[in-house]
């Protein structure tokens, strides 16, 4: 693949001629032996402009949710929300191995217009610090935040530009969605959720800033978890392909804390330092797997350790889909089948648990 054009993100410039390049992720990230990060000022391939940047039945906007830190979140609902009709709220955070992506990506846009549009519901694309300028668990923070200033919009709708999200939006129906590194985000949120949850119930106090009570389950689409050993999916990844398994160890090596193994909490959910997630209360989840994924065997892995634990989980595997089909390709049958399965699983918890 061609490298592409580079910024510093220091200065603007492209790399003095004597700086080594350590770590390459296809050009679009790029850290010197002096720690400078470059990133590119184009988005990928994979994002085409063909894509739609628009829906016939459904509005966006943006919003800034965390002015320190300059992150925004994309706003989505169906225009017939505006009518007054309630819909449940999907908290969406994009993949990119933590330290590539954006809300503002064509491929993520025209994902999340769809889910709008097909789920019938209201979603939150939100943004979030990027590796290796800010490694894990930033990326967690900045979803545990983000839920922070949705529960301050549910408790001052009436308040400027929170008119138009509150217009639309339940905010006693609402659940976190993730792809890939997005969807490792919503995990450690359900299990801060969940650990919060069950330290509540036994000491009778009042519960933390993630609220167990209005997110009603998650979302987990093709997560992105690691180990310091091999799955068999893992091991039999062909090198030649675009998401292969050079790539994530790069992307772990990006973001994980300096000297962590992947077998680090923020990588491996049932790694030697990680939370009991026995002891969790942990709300619904819908673990989504790809037959041609390397992440199937971790994400089966997880749903089958859940269910094992008696936790609430509910795993479906697209047999003949790779990482991430549904920002690949966002208008393709399998994206359809996809929001369908989301949307019965939302209606699911909906009608299982009552609203807080």
């Amino acid at each position: 693949m061609p490298s592409m054009p580079a910024i510093s993100a220091a200065t603007g410039a492209a790399p003095p001629p004597a700086k080594v390049v350590v770590e390459d992720i296809y050009g679009f990230l790029r850290v010197l032996d002096d720690g400078t990060v470059l990133r590119s000022a184009a988005e990928p391939a994979f994002c085409p402009t063909t894509f739609p940047d628009s829906h016939p039945s459904v509005e966006w906007k943006e919003a800034v949710y965390d002015k320190a830190k300059s992150l925004r979140v994309r706003m989505y609902r169906p225009s017939a929300a505006a009518g007054g009709n309630k819909l449940p709220v999907l908290v969406h955070f994009h993949g990119g191995g933590f330290c590539l992506g954006s809300c503002t990506w064509a491929n993520v846009h025209a994902f999340c217009l769809r889910l709008a549009a097909e789920a019938g519901a209201v979603v939150l694309s939100a943004g979030y610090r990027l590796a290796p300028e800010h490694r894990l668990p930033a990326a967690v923070d900045d979803g545990a935040g983000f839920l922070r200033w949705l529960r301050e919009q549910s408790a001052n709708p009436a308040a400027g530009s929170n008119a138009w999200l509150a217009e639309a939006a339940d905010f006693g129906r609402v659940f976190v969605t993730g792809d890939s590194a997005g969807g490792t985000i919503a995990h450690h949120l359900a299990v801060r959720a969940g650990l919060a949850a069950a330290s509540t119930t036994k000491r009778g106090e009042p519960g933390p800033d993630v609220d167990p009570v209005t997110v009603r389950g998650y979302v987990l689409l093709m997560p992105f978890f690691g180990g310091v050993r091999r799955t068999r999916s893992e091991a039999e990844c062909p090198a030649e392909v675009l998401l292969n398994l050079d790539l994530f160890d790069r992307f772990w090596r990006l973001s994980l804390p300096a000297s962590a193994t992947r077998d680090h909490p923020a990588a491996n959910p049932f790694g030697p330092d990680s939370p009991d997630l026995a002891a969790a209360d942990v709300r619904p989840v819908l673990v989504v797997a790809g037959g041609l994924d390397m992440m199937r065997d971790r994400a089966v892995d997880y749903a089958q350790r859940l269910a094992a634990m008696g936790k609430p989980v509910e795993l479906a595997e697209f047999a003949g889909e790779p990482h991430g089909f549904y920002t690949l390709d966002p208008g393709s049958e399998a994206t359809g089948e996809l929001i369908g399965l989301v949307s019965r699983f939302v209606r699911s918890c909906c009608v299982a648990a009552p609203k807080g």
